[in-house]
């Protein structure tokens, strides 16, 4: 699950705050000292209705979407046998619930842009870094927005990827997904080819 979050880190933001359900789509990190059970940290802009009627703190939940592809019935070997097949979804989430809280204080802000700059530049050579702005414009950008922080309370991971399959439909699917070449039904093959090894 933290590798999942890692790797795709735009979470949407589900937040309930005086009666009213908003979402938001957000760059998080997770930060696994933080907090007993970790705790995902990013910013908003301040003008961001959340942030505008914000309490202390907020009942947030934090869906991180993993690889997700559509799953044909002729993929299935046991279609050939008795035709009782159907189309779903295979896929893969993680749901992060906690207390969001607001963070308006610049040296945590500018740790944390540093942190989140820091993991999505790792694959870029030369890496880009905050300091490379003039610190002038860093320091104007920082005063529109503000931190947030969510001490994680619950860490919950769900995956359909066939598993309630008998095995040759597993392989029927897997084989579909390489064969249709798209980047999440191949993500999708991988992860069903390792929880075949692992099961």
């Amino acid at each position: 699950m933290h590798a999942l979050m890692a790797d795709r880190a735009l979470a949407t933001l589900v937040t309930l705050n005086g009666g009213r359900m908003d979402a938001n789509h957000i760059p998080l990190h997770f930060e696994p000292q933080a907090s007993l059970n970790g705790s995902l940290q990013g910013h908003i802009a301040k003008a961001n209705p959340i942030y505008a009627g914000a309490n202390e703190k907020i009942d947030a939940l934090a869906i991180f979407h993993g690889p997700d592809s559509y799953v044909s019935p002729n993929w299935y070997p046991t279609k050939q046998e008795h035709g009782k097949v159907v189309p779903t979804w295979n896929y893969i989430v993680v749901h992060a619930r906690g207390k969001l809280r607001f963070i308006d204080d610049p040296v945590w802000i500018r740790a944390q842009l540093d942190t989140l700059t820091a993991q999505h530049e790792a694959a870029f050579t030369p890496a880009w870094k905050t300091g490379d702005a003039p610190p002038e414009y860093i320091d104007r950008m920082m005063t529109a927005i503000v931190g947030i922080e969510i001490a994680v309370e619950t860490l919950e991971g769900k995956w359909k990827i066939s598993q309630n399959q008998p095995r040759q439909n597993q392989q029927g699917v897997i084989a579909g997904l390489k064969s249709a070449s798209q980047p999440d039904g191949l993500a999708i093959a991988a992860w069903m080819a390792a929880s075949e090894r692992e099961g």
